[in-house]
C-alpha cells in the first residue's frame, strides 16, 4: 500500500524588510516579497487582503505579517500564506484587520455579471508592457478599489491592439479607445468615464495627452 503524505499545517508570525509585490497577468496582486533575516521569502496573500495594499507601497518598509504555513514533508516545500499584515512601525499604515465574511454565492454571482458589463481592456503584449503597460494595470485596479468599484468594474488583458508604438493601450467599457497611457494619468481617466465621489463629470485637459486611436 502506498503511504500518503499530508501537509503539515501551523501558524507564522514573520517580520521583514518590504521589497516587491508580485503580481500576476500585469495586474493581479497575489503576494509579497520580504527580505528576512534568513533571506528573501515570498509570502502569498489571502484574498481579502489583496484589495487592502497600497501598491506604491516603498520598497524597505518593515513588515509583519500572520498566517498559515503549509509544509510538505515529501518535498521540504514550504508556503506561507498571510491572514493579516501591518506596519511593525506606526508611521506607516499598511492595512487593519480584516475579518471575512460568509461568502454568499447568489451574491457574487451578481458580482460577476455586473463587474463584466463594465470591463476596461488592456493591452498586454510585450511592447505596451514596456512603455508602461504594467504600472497602468495596477494603477487601474489601485484606482478601482479606492472608488468602491470592484464589484462593478473588470480589468481585462488582451492580446495586441495593433498600436505597437502608441502604447500602453487601452478600451474603456464604452468602446473609448486610449493610447499613450501612462499610471499618473488614470485617476483623470477615472474621473472621466465613472465620476468623482459625487458624480460630478471632469474634463480631461488636453495637457494630460489621452489620444484617441
Amino acid at each position: 500500500m502506498r503511504k500518503s503524505h499530508r501537509q503539515e499545517k501551523s501558524e507564522f508570525c514573520l517580520e521583514g524588510r518590504f521589497l516587491d509585490f508580485v503580481i500576476k497577468d500585469g495586474y493581479k496582486l497575489k503576494g509579497l516579497l520580504l527580505g528576512t533575516s534568513e533571506g528573501e521569502r515570498y509570502v502569498k496573500l489571502a484574498k481579502h487582503l489583496r484589495h487592502t495594499f497600497d501598491l506604491r507601497l516603498p520598497p524597505g518598509t518593515w513588515l509583519q505579517v500572520v498566517g498559515e504555513k503549509k509544509y510538505d514533508p515529501k518535498t521540504g516545500e514550504v508556503k506561507l500564506k498571510a491572514e493579516r499584515a501591518m506596519a511593525c512601525r506606526q508611521e506607516v499604515q499598511i492595512t487593519a484587520e480584516v475579518v471575512p465574511a460568509p461568502v454568499d454565492k447568489t451574491k457574487e454571482n451578481k458580482k460577476e455579471k455586473s463587474a463584466k458589463g463594465n470591463t476596461i481592456l488592456v493591452c498586454q503584449k510585450s511592447s505596451c508592457m514596456k512603455r508602461g503597460g504594467k504600472k497602468l494595470c495596477q494603477a487601474l485596479a489601485a484606482s478601482i478599489s479606492e472608488r468602491g468599484l470592484e464589484d462593478q468594474v473588470n480589468i481585462k488583458g488582451t492580446g495586441c491592439m495593433k498600436k505597437c508604438k502608441a502604447g500602453p493601450n487601452l478600451i474603456m467599457p464604452d468602446k473609448t479607445r486610449y493610447t499613450k497611457i501612462q499610471a499618473e494619468q488614470v485617476s483623470t481617466l477615472m474621473d472621466k468615464h465613472f465620476g468623482t465621489k459625487e458624480q460630478v463629470e471632469i474634463p480631461i485637459p488636453e495637457s494630460v495627452n489621452l489620444n484617441r486611436m
